[in-house]
């Protein structure tokens, strides 16, 4: 994964899945780099979004790869389902992976990148060890389980340390940040070391979410903004 480009990945959790099919294909025509598939089961968070007939769908009709971010017990039972549908990236996380390492691995022998995912209460020093064998950490900016929150600014520092654990091990893994993303916060979370920018409801929510997508793609990427 190349990591000179900072990525915007929408969330399609706050896609209107009344009209799920035509969010896609806008999403497909847009700057956005990745769709990202936010898996709840209701009992690691309290939402539950969808199941794998959905994911099916939006699998077929995506153009672009696929950031599936697994928030629920036990992931190493579906990641092969998840890998089959067409997953780029699973993300499962460190709360519930009482085998973390052994589901890295999982996750890369079926030929995808492998993430983990932190809650915002989550130090990201407990990756230290398992840092080389991770393709991407997802860092929850807000609590898991709903979309619309408010950021939460404790995230510039956590990005900060993380990036700092990154380069000590010589590690290419990249920092995505989920939750709160805005044109506001964008270009100071790629300053503190963020490769990945989730937007879920920043997107959906604009009146013109395809321009929405190429600003914040515009802004993420602007080197003499975040010099």
């Amino acid at each position: 994964m190349n990591q000179d480009i900072v990525r915007i990945a929408p969330s399609v959790l706050s896609a209107d899945f009344g009209n799920l099919a035509a969010d896609i294909h806008m999403l497909n025509r847009s700057e956005a780099d990745w769709l990202h598939i936010d898996i709840m089961d209701g009992v690691f968070v309290p939402n539950i979004s969808f199941g794998f007939p959905v994911c099916k769908a939006i699998a077929t009709a995506a153009e672009k790869p696929l950031d599936v971010h697994l928030m629920i017990v036990q992931p190493e039972r579906y990641v092969e389902a998840f890998a089959k549908l067409g997953a780029s990236v699973i993300s499962v996380h460190y709360e519930v992976s009482t085998h973390l390492h052994r589901t890295l691995h999982q996750i890369k022998d079926l030929g995808v990148k492998a993430g983990v995912a932190l809650n915002p209460h989550t130090s990201v020093s407990l990756l230290e060890d398992v840092i080389q064998d991770v393709d991407l950490v997802c860092m929850m900016s807000v609590n898991p389980g709903f979309g619309g929150q408010k950021f939460i600014a404790q995230t510039y520092e956590k990005v900060s340390r993380l990036k700092e654990i990154i380069l000590k091990k010589n590690a290419k893994t990249l920092i995505e940040i989920d939750g709160g993303v805005t044109s506001a916060n964008a270009a100071d979370l790629v300053a503190a070391g963020a490769d990945v920018l989730v937007a879920g409801s920043f997107v959906f929510g604009a009146e013109n979410p395809t321009a929405t997508i190429q600003d914040l793609r515009r802004i993420a990427n602007d080197k003499s903004v975040m010099a």
